[in-house]
């Protein structure tokens, strides 16, 4: 009869039948070496001295064991050795470790005459197993029950085992692994849930994994809250990369659109063409209605990043639909909003780049976002691109010379506007600087503090080369007739076969500026001056030619290319007087310390040399003044009309510029000379309140800010005509923030003279107006309000805390560009937040009409309010929202209202856009988190794209 195996005192593991060999504690076994040989010392004195080591541990022995690398382990409560049968069990958190494998349990044995380690759990007093073995094999990790491995065959057996392979998580009853690191289970379940007992799985009665490639099943078939869902499927491949990064085939989504038949939407396949660069292509397929095929869309989209260099992303895309409405709805929306194409085929180019700044190194840069004005109505469900009128693209290299105090910029850049169909090419735009430079150091002086050390002077050339597809309407103002050309502008498309109308249209400009400062010096103590000197001139590559038809009585005007300078005093000589006005009101409140006001006054002097024809325009000779009658006193006659002493005609002798709409062109050209006297005025208030939060009395107060700026401009031309207004509109400013959410900016414009009946400014201030005396009319104002109610901006809140943003789902060169706003990360700290904004603009509508047919335009021009925002419905339920609403016309823009539920491995999220026009629909995506399965969704939607 078998004796009952008895456990040790002090230890919670059985004692042997037989006599037990002698324990050693962990802390006592040590590796060390004899000096002059390569064989490890026994300080244990398990060896004997005379003899050879019986298990072969010996780190130098001649004859090669099993064992082909020292084995290190170790345990919390003791190591039991059996030499006779070759074995060793450790008790309580034991450890082994054999190269790259290494072994935790609550109780490992290592049989060295079988090559095997069999490692397991213990139950502790509550039955509950503790200490589950943890198996690590380089960078893979196993969960188990038992473990049996074999370290000479590199075989195992994995009973109740979890592993993870890149991004999901297997559990299996058994597994078993070869010698070629292939894993093979039975009655796995394959999840990218990580809780023990996941949310949902793959259940499958056999499966293959190659670690760091892939994980292939037989039949399998999902499980959702552990419900078997009825449906499955024959295999299943999942891929498993070691790297964040791997080539292969992304699954389209499919679905049906109500008007352009079933589809497939975005699938393709991923290149991880190197560490640098990953290629995406995917595309999108419509069967049709009937004969008619629904089209397609293609999508090539390449991510590259190089570390402390550069990054960026290049994506191009197509897309081909019906010009036509295919079939009607006869569901829930019985009438469908269709928006006709202007052109079935579209396209869309992206690409960004940013470089990593390098000191002494020049910058290339690129932001291009172009292609057909159709293409994002089209297909875009961003709302950020769906409403954007317009659009921008800019490509440039700047870089600063060393050792010298020059930069240069080439830039090549691009307008677009949807609506209009507007494009406006800049190519080249090169730009060359030259620093401020004082003289005195040319002259290699030192500085000793004397007022001409202040002289600076500084240069800047910029050479412009312009195209437009626009064509420019051909006017001069006051009702002269032009011979050709049209009345108002026109654009015409950007084909090949319209080269030669863009070119026609190219402007070439070249201008220098130079600046020149002359000091600033104070007077009085409280007076600045600093005068200063400008300069331009431009260089062009054509001009216009002005010349009168007496026959046909209108105006010819042609474009002769030849090359023209004009120099422009644009600046003229400037001369700037400033300086501040402090006033303090003490107030010696509990709360309130004092009130301070600041005023800026600014007055500068320029004067700008008068322009008769010369290089810059011209006079139109006989050409009449039109809208004048001929019994017109003389001192009536408007500035630049000339009575002709032997007709009696009335002529104009106005200047017309060669330059009229060309870039750089002098503003004065053909004017008299100008002396004006420009005035600002700028205020501010503050007050210093008690701070209650300080409690070291170190800062007891601090300052609030009442009024931000109220300012104030306006000039005065001393040598403008007689007949010509002097005065110019006075333009106000008043902006402040309250309580640091308000922001409230207000402008406004004054005029301050008379205007006839048909409201041209005469030259009669308002004040001299008689039975109606006042200083100026409101002649333009806005108002802008923005609120933002956030409570994550009360210091000490726990949504003030700085967070880090969700890790991304794809990989660094894998993430697409996203088209749903469902791939956006939500913040479930913040309770709520709204942002508010209302703007109004006010124009005067002018005179009172004379007639009944005539319609006076709305003084009232826009009122719109806006409002952004969400909601934490509960912990991980948020609701977000953006709406507007037209006060002029009575309609709300865009409303769209957003849904998001975490369901921890799981996602909900929805749109609604309710309101009708081309956005008008929903989106609702029920999906998994995880990239790997990002195909495993079940979406429904009914927008703009698959209508």
């Amino acid at each position: 009869m078998a004796q009952t195996p008895t456990r040790r005192p002090g230890a919670d593991v059985r004692s042997d039948v037989r006599t037990p060999p002698p324990v050693l504690r962990p802390d006592t076994i040590r590796t060390t070496r004899r000096a002059g040989t390569n064989v490890a010392t026994d300080t244990a004195g398990i060896v004997r001295r005379s003899g050879t080591d019986s298990l072969q541990l010996s780190t130098g022995s001649k004859r090669k064991g099993d064992v082909e690398t020292t084995v290190k382990y170790a345990a919390k409560d003791s190591i039991r050795f059996n030499v006779q049968e070759k074995k060793a069990t450790l008790y309580d958190k034991a450890n082994v470790d054999y190269g790259e494998v290494s072994l935790k349990a609550a109780v490992i044995t290592v049989d060295y005459s079988k090559n095997l380690i069999n490692a397991e759990g213990a139950p502790d007093s509550t039955g509950k197993v503790q200490d589950r073995p943890i198996f690590k094999n380089g960078a893979e990790n196993y969960q188990a029950g038992r473990i049996n491995y074999n370290f000479k065959t590199k075989k195992g057996k994995i009973a109740e085992a979890v592993t993870q392979q890149g991004e999901g998580y297997v559990h299996a009853d058994v597994i078993k692994k070869n010698q070629y690191n292939e894993i093979f289970g039975r009655n796995g379940r394959y999840t990218t849930c990580n809780l023990e007992h996941p949310h949902f799985f793959i259940n499958a009665s056999k499966m293959k994994m190659i670690p760091g490639e892939k994980v292939v099943t037989g039949p399998f078939n999902l499980v959702i809250s552990d419900i078997p869902l009825p449906l499955g499927l024959p295999f299943g491949y999942f891929p498993s990369p070691s790297k964040s990064r791997a080539s292969g085939l992304i699954i389209p989504t499919f679905g049906t659109s109500t008007d352009r038949g079933f589809y497939l939407r975005n699938g393709g396949y991923y290149w991880a063409a190197s560490d640098n660069i990953g290629l995406r292509l995917t595309g999108d397929v419509y069967s049709g209605a009937g004969e008619k095929f629904g089209g397609w869309r293609g999508t090539s989209e390449m991510q590259y990043i190089k570390r402390y260099r550069y990054s960026g992303l290049l994506s191009f895309e197509f897309s081909s639909r019906p010009a036509e409405q295919l079939s009607s709805d006869e569901g829930v929306n019985t009438n469908p909003f269709f928006r006709r194409p202007r052109k079935p085929q579209t396209f869309w180019l992206t690409w960004s780049h940013a470089p990593t700044p390098r000191p002494g190194g020049g910058r290339f840069s690129a932001s291009v976002r172009a292609g057909s004005s159709d293409f994002n109505q089209q297909n875009a469900f961003d709302p950020t691109r769906y409403l954007a009128p317009a659009f921008n693209s800019t490509v440039s290299y700047s870089k600063q010379l060393r050792n010298a105090p020059i930069n240069y910029a080439i830039n090549a850049s691009q307008s677009q506007n949807v609506q209009t169909g507007t494009m406006d090419f800049t190519l080249p735009d090169i730009t060359v600087g030259v620093a401020r430079q004082y003289p005195y150091q040319w002259l290699g002086l030192s500085p000793t503090g004397k007022f001409y050390e202040q002289f600076a002077f500084s240069y800047t050339l910029n050479a412009q080369n312009r195209l437009t597809n626009t064509q420019p309407a051909r006017t001069l103002g006051g009702g002269i007739p032009l011979l050709g050309g049209a009345s108002t502008s026109s654009v015409f498309p950007i084909q090949l076969k319209n080269i030669d109308r863009l070119l026609s249209n190219a402007q070439t400009s070249i201008l220098h500026q130079f600046q020149i400062s002359l000091g600033s010096y104070n007077i009085l103590k409280f007076i600045n001056l600093a005068p200063s000197v400008n300069y331009n001139q431009a260089w062009y590559l054509k001009k216009l030619s002005y010349r009168y038809d007496s026959v046909a009585q209108a105006v010819r005007i042609d474009t002769l290319r030849q090359f023209t300078t004009v120099g422009d005093f644009s600046s003229g000589f400037g001369v700037n007087f400033g300086t501040n006005i402090y006033g303090l009101f003490q107030i010696k409140g509990k709360k309130i310390e004092a009130i301070r006001h600041k005023v800026t006054p600014n007055i500068s002097i320029n004067y700008v040399p008068g322009r008769k024809g010369g290089s810059s325009a011209q006079i139109i000779k006989g050409l009449p003044y039109y809208g004048v009658a001929r019994n017109t006193p003389d001192n009536r006659l408007p500035v630049g009309a000339r009575r002709d002493s032997i007709t009696g005609f009335i002529y104009d002798e106005r200047f017309y510029s060669y330059y009229q709409g060309f870039t750089g062109a002098p503003s004065s050209v053909g004017s008299d000379a100008a002396g004006t006297i420009g005035f600002s005025l700028q205020n501010a208030v503050e007050m210093k309140v008690r701070d209650n939060n300080d409690t070291t009395g170190t800062t007891p107060f601090k300052k609030v800010s009442l009024i931000d700026g109220l300012d104030l401009n306006f000039s005065y031309n001393f040598l403008a005509p007689r007949n010509v207004p002097r005065l110019s509109p006075i333009s106000t400013t008043f902006r402040t923030q309250v309580a640091r959410k308000l922001n409230l900016l207000v402008n406004a414009t004054f005029e301050p003279y008379q205007r006839d009946s048909s409201g041209t400014i005469i030259n009669r201030y308002l004040f001299d107006q008689k039975g109606n005396r006042r200083l100026a009319r409101l002649a333009s104002s806005s108002l802008s309000l923005n609120y933002q109610f956030n409570p994550s901006q009360k210091p000490g809140r726990k949504s003030n805390i700085r967070r880090d943003v969700a890790p991304a789902n794809d990989p660094a060169l894998g993430g697409p560009i996203p088209i749903n706003p469902y791939e956006d990360y939500v913040d479930f700290e913040l309770p709520w937040e709204l942002n508010s904004g209302f703007t109004a603009n006010y124009t005067d509508p002018g005179p009172r009409p004379s007639r009944g047919t005539y319609i006076r335009p709305r003084s009232l021009a826009s009122a719109s309010l806006n409002l952004s925002g969400s909601v934490k419905l509960t912990a991980n339920t948020r609701v977000g929202y953006t709406t507007n609403y037209d006060f002029i016309n009575q309609t709300s823009a865009f409303t769209s209202l957003d849904i998001f539920r975490d369901l921890h491995c799981w996602q909900i999220t929805g749109t609604w856009r309710p309101f009708k026009g081309p956005a008008q629909g929903y989106f609702v995506t029920i999906a998994a988190k995880s990239s790997l399965l990002q195909d495993l969704k079940l979406n429904r939607n009914r927008t703009f794209l698959n209508r």
